[in-house]
């Protein structure tokens, strides 16, 4: 029989993330840091909105793009936040979660052999996008000592003449990375420098906790160099509504709009309708789910500096970065101890890039009860680890 599989996607390596956890799933008495998934419930004024729109009959198409009621409110939002206007007719789309705006945005932008830029540490998806996009994945790695903010010093030696797409992956996942306008004023001048795109996924910008969020879409010269990319499974809590938007040049969007009308139709109808009620009247709780994330990092930069394990200080999305190179032991096999000996689950660095070894991923997006157990578990293996070295 012939070979039914796309040699393109077997050589697609599965998800590090999950991997990890289908293990861990299995195990009792798991104390899971590991999944990027809020543990507040979505505010009830969503949940009332999308249960009403079910009751009233709305479960029918809406328009490709998405309602135009909700691609207004982006737009009002993004206006009052990231202060860059868009045209809710021409330059918003509604899409099935903030990843499926990443495929869409990376097949319409690239032609076979145009190369992209890929900050690592990072979120798993971009660079297994590039490829199925039949693009070339140009790995750029962010460095520890500059708090894996992205410079131009790591892009210089990266840019050619086949470049021409810049993913910026800010407030990051893994390292809860933030870049500041001083930080990206540099990186704007360079994309238009090199005449490069801008893909930028601002999914935590909800989430940042040194001041307000900066998009690189608000710098002169790049709104129309840049696809903002958003969504609502993170600062609004609505992981499994599967609502994502995004927003930028029309010559883009329109195609974007064309590829996601023949491979999805539109976003789910009760999820927009939800959407539209979190856009205008849940700010304050969203307020609140970000204060007591900030207190859930500030615990665990207090607790790891106590038990002297090594750790920059993120102020963006709900992860920590830890590093465990003091041990000489990979990622993975930190992780696994960990979980086998002390039952925490954490993500090992390397699921996002091979830069990432020597370090883990921990989420704070559970409850401080958890937060204090898992360090308990944390702190009596990494003193066994020491103890050992010390023989």
């Amino acid at each position: 029989m012939r070979n039914p599989l796309s040699k393109k996607i077997v050589s697609v390596q599965p998800s590090g993330i999950r991997r990890f956890f289908d293990v861990a799933n299995e195990m009792e008495d798991v104390i899971s840091l590991g999944v990027g998934e809020p543990d507040f419930d979505t505010p009830w004024r969503i949940r009332e909105e999308g249960i009403f729109s079910l009751e009233k009959g709305r479960t029918f198409y809406t328009s490709n793009a998405g309602l135009m009621e909700l691609r207004t409110e982006i737009c009002k939002y993004l206006e009052r936040t990231i202060h860059v206007n868009y045209d809710p007719k021409k330059e918003t789309l509604i899409t099935v979660g903030g990843s499926e705006a990443i495929d869409l945005a990376l097949r319409c932008m690239l032609d076979p052999g145009e190369e992209v830029l890929l900050p690592q540490p990072s979120y798993v998806s971009y660079l297994p996008c590039t490829i199925m996009a039949d693009g070339v994945p140009v790995i750029v790695e962010l460095k520890h000592e500059n708090e894996f903010k992205l410079t131009v010093d790591d892009l210089k030696d990266k840019v050619t003449e086949k470049t021409k797409i810049l993913v910026m992956p800010f407030p990051n996942n893994p390292t809860g990375s933030i870049m500041t306008k001083e930080d990206l004023e540099p990186i704007a001048k360079f994309v238009e420098e090199h005449d490069l795109f801008v893909i930028s996924d601002e999914i935590y910008s909800e989430l940042s906790y040194k001041g307000d969020h900066v998009s690189i879409a608000s710098l002169p010269g790049m709104r129309e160099r840049t696809i903002v990319i958003n969504g609502f499974s993170k600062g609004f809590a609505m992981t499994g509504w599967r609502l994502g938007y995004c927003c930028g040049p029309q010559v883009i969007l329109k195609q974007m709009i064309k590829l996601h009308q023949f491979a999805i139709m539109c976003a789910p109808t009760n999820s927009q309708y939800a959407a539209i009620e979190g856009l205008r009247h849940c700010g304050d709780q969203v307020i609140e789910m970000r204060k007591a994330y900030n207190q859930r990092r500030r615990f665990l930069m207090h607790e790891f500096k106590r038990m002297g394990l090594e750790c920059f200080e993120p102020f963006g999305a709900f992860y920590v970065f830890p590093s465990i190179k003091e041990f000489n032991m990979t990622s993975e096999e930190f992780a696994t101890r960990l979980l086998y000996e002390e039952k925490v689950a954490v993500v090992p660095g390397t699921a996002f890039g091979d830069c990432g070894e020597g370090f883990l991923r921990i989420s704070y997006a559970y409850s401080l009860e958890d937060l204090k157990a898992a360090l308990e578990r944390l702190e009596h293996f990494i003193e066994k680890l020491r103890a050992e070295q010390n023989k």
